[in-house]
């Protein structure tokens, strides 16, 4: 099972972008049911937030709505997450609260790889880190690596 980071979400229904069709791939993969993912409510409410700011609030909550179907069931961040991510919030400057939480729920429900465009998870030790467009990308979507 991977996990999904907003930035998946945001370029996969997001205007053009270089991440645009590899994060589509992502999303399509998963509902072709070649993907095993998932994500967390918090993304999905991050998601909506960041699409509300730029297109109609009916058009995010019905890509949020879309997303949190596709995804389930979703991971739901508990005490220790909260608490585990606090500690990488205080031990890693490049990752903010909502970063730091999302791996550190990653890294507790081991996760084959938290997929996201942010650079910023690269540097966790024992956390598996894909950028989407990547090789290790398309080897999650099971295809050869270009």
């Amino acid at each position: 099972m991977i996990v999904l980071d907003t930035t998946i979400l945001v370029y996969a229904v997001g205007a053009a972008h270089l991440l645009r069709e590899p994060c589509r791939d992502i999303v399509r993969g998963v509902a072709g049911g070649n993907v095993q993912a998932t994500t967390t409510p918090e993304v999905i409410q991050e998601f909506a937030h960041v699409r509300a700011r730029r297109r109609s609030r009916a058009d995010a909550a019905r890509l949020a709505s879309e997303f949190a179907w596709l995804l389930s069931p979703l991971v739901t961040v508990d005490r220790d997450d909260l608490l585990a991510g606090l500690q990488l919030l205080e031990t890693t400057d490049s990752l903010g609260a909502f970063d730091a939480v999302l791996a550190a729920t990653a890294m507790a429900r081991e996760a084959r790889a938290l997929v996201s465009a942010d650079l910023d998870f690269s540097t966790l030790e024992g956390l598996t880190h894909v950028v989407p467009g990547t090789p290790e990308s398309a080897t999650l979507l099971g295809e050869p690596p270009a």
